[in-house]
C-alpha cells in the first residue's frame, strides 16, 4: 500500500462518515451551508464569487444559498469597501452559534460509529487530524491567493 492509496482511503473513509453523519442527524439544511459557514469562521468575510469557489458551489447557486442564510440571520451581506458591486459575506454571531451547535450534532451522530476505537487509533486520528488540519487550512489571505490563483487557470 502506498502513502497515495492511505491518502485515497482517508478520503474515503472521511466522505463515508460526513454521508453517515447527515443522514444520522436528519438535518433539513443543506451541507453547503455548514460549509460555507466554517469558510466564513475560517477565513473571515469572502467576496461571493471567492465563497462560491471555496465552497464548490456555482456562483448562481451560492448566491440562492446565501440570500437563504441571510433571511435566516446566518449571515452578512455588505457592499466591498474597494467596490460597490461585490458582495462581501461574513458570519454572524448567530450563524456561529448555528454552526457551534451543528458541529456537537454532527459528532454526537459519528460517536457510534468510532467508539470500538483502541487507544492506539484514536492516537493516530489525533497525529492525522493535527498533520492535516496545519496543512489544509490557512488564513483568509491564504485562501483568497489559492482562488485567484485557480481563476486565473481558468481565465
Amino acid at each position: 500500500m502506498t502513502r497515495d492509496d492511505d491518502l485515497q482511503r482517508l478520503i474515503l473513509a472521511v466522505h463515508a462518515l460526513t454521508r453517515i453523519a447527515a443522514i444520522d442527524t436528519h438535518t433539513d439544511a443543506p451541507a453547503a451551508q455548514w460549509r460555507t459557514l466554517t469558510l466564513l469562521r475560517d477565513h473571515g468575510p469572502q467576496r461571493l464569487g471567492d465563497l462560491a469557489t471555496l465552497s464548490r458551489v456555482s456562483q448562481p447557486g451560492m448566491t440562492r444559498l446565501i440570500g437563504q442564510m441571510d433571511a435566516a440571520g446566518l449571515v452578512t451581506r455588505s457592499a466591498h469597501p474597494d467596490d460597490s458591486r461585490v458582495s462581501v459575506v461574513a458570519a454572524t454571531d448567530a450563524g456561529l452559534e448555528a454552526l457551534t451547535r451543528w458541529y456537537d450534532v454532527f459528532r454526537d451522530a459519528l460517536a457510534p460509529y468510532v467508539a470500538d476505537l483502541s487507544d492506539a487509533e484514536w492516537d493516530a486520528v489525533a497525529v492525522t487530524a493535527a498533520a492535516l488540519g496545519t496543512r489544509v487550512g490557512g488564513t483568509a489571505d491564504a485562501a483568497r491567493a489559492r482562488v485567484e490563483s485557480r481563476m486565473e487557470v481558468v481565465r
